[in-house]
């Protein structure tokens, strides 16, 4: 939505050791919750030009640039408390590219760059930095992937992994949201990144099946259509719990047979994953 605490899209990261909690294959309790029919969704799919490049070129990248690199190197590429420095070239790439400023509130602005997360309005957040570039590298992204991420917010982690893939799919269930992140993302040049409004619990079941999805709230358990549209071979990166307690961020590997493996990286605490009534 993270011993320091600092608030994230939302996420507080928990400063625990790497060593302290990864527990190599885990298994998940709380999978109960039968699948449910889908409600509707207003979509927006902006299907991409064989003509636009490979990589976005945000007009706003020319800005803060300095900033933008000075947060790489001290807060994402080198070690710190509670997590391991980030490896990634492409990842990284992507993190000195994105304009973080022109996601944020204007009120926020001068604060884009720093070490935490931001509050975004509706009771939401944008996370700190580390976290973006942790979850981006967590899903392993080959070329061309298809990606689906949960929770659009500010959609500064969609423009991030319109970098490493051009098949970014991203889900947003807050209108006002939806309709911010979808114009940046317009005007910053993601137009290839496919927005849609609705109840992220029950993915995006058009464009299934993905090669990994990304969940930027936390939820009480993993939403049984996300795992229906994940292909096999592919991970869910998700940060698993309670709304008011340490949640564990997660990943959720298929294997060929459609088994589950499981892997906690670390404590967090994100926003709930907020469900249409």
């Amino acid at each position: 939505m993270r011993v320091g605490i600092s608030i994230g899209a939302g996420v507080v990261f928990v400063g625990v050791t790497m060593a302290a909690i990864v527990t190599g294959q885990s298994s998940r309790h709380v999978l109960a919750d039968p699948p449910q029919s889908p409600s509707p969704a207003q979509s927006r799919p902006d299907t991409p030009s064989s003509t636009e490049p490979k990589h976005p070129q945000p007009p706003a990248a020319t800005e803060r640039a300095e900033e933008r690199a000075r947060m790489v190197e001290q807060q994402i590429a080198r070690q710190r408390l509670g997590g391991r420095p980030i490896k990634d070239q492409a990842v990284l790439n992507a993190m000195r590219t994105v304009p973080r400023h022109v996601f944020v509130p204007k009120a926020r602005r001068r604060q884009a760059y720093d070490d935490s997360p931001l509050p975004i309005g509706y009771g939401q957040t944008i996370s700190q930095p580390y976290i973006v570039a942790m979850m981006s590298e967590l899903l392993e992204l080959k070329e061309d992937a298809k990606v689906l991420e949960i929770g659009t917010g500010s959609g500064y982690q969609a423009a991030v992994l319109a970098h490493l893939t051009p098949n970014v799919y991203t889900m947003e269930i807050i209108d006002p949201l939806f309709e911010r992140a979808a114009g940046v993302l317009r005007k910053q040049d993601y137009g290839a990144v496919r927005t849609r409004r609705g109840d992220g619990y029950f993915g995006w079941a058009e464009h299934a099946p993905f090669d990994a999805i990304i969940v930027t709230c936390a939820a009480g358990h993993l939403p049984p259509p996300l795992w229906e549209q994940l292909k096999p071979g592919g991970r869910i990166v998700i940060p698993i719990g309670g709304p008011y307690e340490v949640q564990r961020l997660v990943v959720m590997t298929k294997q060929l047979d459609g088994s589950r493996r499981s892997t906690t990286v670390m404590s967090v605490r994100f926003v709930p994953l907020t469900r249409e009534e």
